[in-house]
């Protein structure tokens, strides 16, 4: 466990009945990137789900495949499983595995359709998945792609007539791995101080990518220093830790303030 410090500032609540949804192309992704965003939902009160696509079996457990002979797809899915599940209950959310296999990773109707129903089971009013645009890793934009697509069936009447439909929730991307490349620019900030030590746990539980858990704390950090400067560097509120976003839909606002 971390013994990374942290200001206790509460996390204020949100009306009951809100959800939001995030879809991970591999079973370590959401940790990364949106573990923050996530415990701080949960923390205000509301539903948070996790989809993973894959385990990321493939690409992205060296450190479990480099165990030799010993080691098969089985045992890397399960690990994997384990670790993404310890994570997800630590932030206090649910998490689903749909298990469609990375490097390459293909998406069926099935899977489509399976993303469409959770979408209409759960109501999100918003949804995070990965940056559009990623040359290092294509799994990442598909799965945000497999997202939105799932999001307008999802809205659509004719699809399973009689359905409840969902509304038009909220698209972010979050922080790919190399923004530049990614043409990821954040241009919303949640402030994750009061959870910090979750992330970090949860983090802590990837023990396949232990490399990786130095360099995401270093960037909730720069994120961290972004946001503050964006409420103003005088504003009482401190701010140490933060995650980035891309919002990709509009805001709709009666005043901009």
């Amino acid at each position: 466990m971390s013994t990374t410090q942290h200001t206790n500032a509460a996390v204020p609540s949100a009306p009951s009945g809100l959800s939001g949804l995030v879809v991970s192309a591999h079973s370590a992704d959401f940790v990364w990137r949106a573990a923050g965003t996530i415990a701080t939902h949960v923390a205000q009160g509301y539903r948070m789900k996790i989809v993973c696509l894959s385990f990321g079996e493939r690409g992205e457990s060296a450190k479990l495949w480099r165990k030799g002979a010993e080691m098969t797809e089985a045992k890397v899915k399960t690990a994997r499983r384990e670790e993404a599940q310890r994570a997800a209950d630590i932030l206090g959310a649910e998490i689903e595995f749909l298990d469609i296999g990375d490097y390459p990773m293909r998406v069926s109707d099935e899977t489509l359709f399976r993303l469409v129903d959770i979408y209409r089971e759960l109501q999100p009013s918003f949804v995070l998945s990965h940056s559009e645009k990623d040359p290092y890793n294509f799994d990442h934009p598909l799965a945000m792609h497999v997202t939105q697509e799932a999001r307008v069936i999802a809205q659509a009447e004719g699809h399973k007539p009689g359905e409840k439909i969902i509304g038009a929730p909220a698209v972010l991307a979050f922080e790919p791995h190399q923004t530049e490349q990614c043409e990821w620019i954040p241009n919303t900030f949640v402030d994750i101080t009061p959870v910090w030590e979750k992330k970090r746990a949860a983090i802590e539980c990837m023990a396949g990518q232990e490399h990786l858990w130095d360099y995401y704390t270093r960037v909730a950090l720069q994120r961290g220093v972004q946001a503050k400067r964006n409420i103003g560097i005088t504003a009482a509120r401190d701010i140490k830790y933060a995650e980035g976003l891309m919002r990709l839909t509009p805001v709709v606002a009666q005043h901009l303030s």
